[in-house]
């Protein structure tokens, strides 16, 4: 998401908007921002393998394809993460925190949902989203059954990681990095945050409320730099969590530098948290 387009866009939604259907279309395409480009240019995924995800989607009753890349660790034993991107920026774009999380000790799983990459295609919205993350987890429990799994997602996805921890009964730990507690209270931190349109907005994605709800170790991450997402919203959502959970502030990381920067920390906290080795 970028802040200004966004707010312009729901703005702009409040006096055009023909019906609900148009207004509900459009800030699906504003929020989530499909596309099938990369962050910085191509990135390097060589090493990973391309995966390909069969579902039947219960939300448009239509067949649905995911699109992902999986980068294996060298040890046979390693748990296993779902990495859930963030929006504008296809899967390819999160190659490099793909890798940083391999390091950390994890095979690693990331897909693009419907609308991005080589996803099928269509709009994106909240419900179609959690649907393409759940389907990927079912797909890792079939891959590696037995083996622990986490779910990881930055910005946006970490709205969509919440709303997946909440639902399945057998993950081991959730990460978040740069995410916030509800897209209305993210509009209400931009320069004209103060006009009245959250009952307007349909993608609300209040992972404020589902928080709670998640049964596994929550870490969430937010860079003290962060100006697209302010860390008082990450802080917000950590509050709301229960135990166990932990809260790393990185200082100096951005949106986008966040994971880089707090590699050291990040590796930390998992030690803590997850009782990884």
């Amino acid at each position: 998401m970028k802040r200004t387009p966004l707010l312009i866009s729901l703005a702009l939604a409040i006096a055009v908007s023909a019906g609900c259907a148009t207004l509900d279309a459009k800030q699906r395409e504003w929020i989530f921002q499909p596309s099938d480009r990369s962050w910085g240019g191509p990135q390097s995924t060589e090493d990973m393998q391309d995966v390909w995800i069969d579902f039947q989607s219960e939300a448009t009753g239509q067949p649905g394809r995911l699109h992902g890349l999986w980068l294996a660790h060298a040890r046979a034993d390693a748990p296993v993460m779902l990495y859930l991107h963030g929006a504008r920026w296809n899967v390819a774009g999160s190659s490099g925190r793909m890798r940083r999380m391999q390091e950390l000790g994890f095979s690693v799983l990331a897909i693009d949902y419907r609308g991005f990459g080589q996803s099928s295609a269509a709009l994106p919205s909240e419900v179609t989203a959690g649907e393409d993350a759940r389907a990927a987890w079912d797909w890792l429990a079939r891959q590696a059954p037995g083996t622990p799994r986490y779910i990881f997602g930055h910005s946006l996805g970490g709205a969509i990681a919440i709303d997946l921890a909440r639902q399945v009964p057998d993950e081991q730990g959730t990460i978040v990095e740069g995410t916030f507690t509800s897209i209305p209270e993210v509009v209400s931190t931009f320069k004209w945050g103060w006009l009245p349109v959250s009952a307007l907005i349909t993608q609300r994605f209040e992972s404020v409320r589902k928080v709670s709800e998640i049964g596994s170790p929550l870490l969430v991450v937010h860079g003290s730099e962060d100006s697209l997402i302010l860390p008082s919203l990450g802080r917000k959502l950590y509050e709301a969590a229960a135990e166990p959970k932990r809260f790393v502030l990185v200082e100096g990381g951005s949106h986008h530098t966040t994971n880089a920067v707090g590699q050291g920390l990040y590796r930390e906290a998992m030690v803590a948290l997850f009782k990884l080795k």
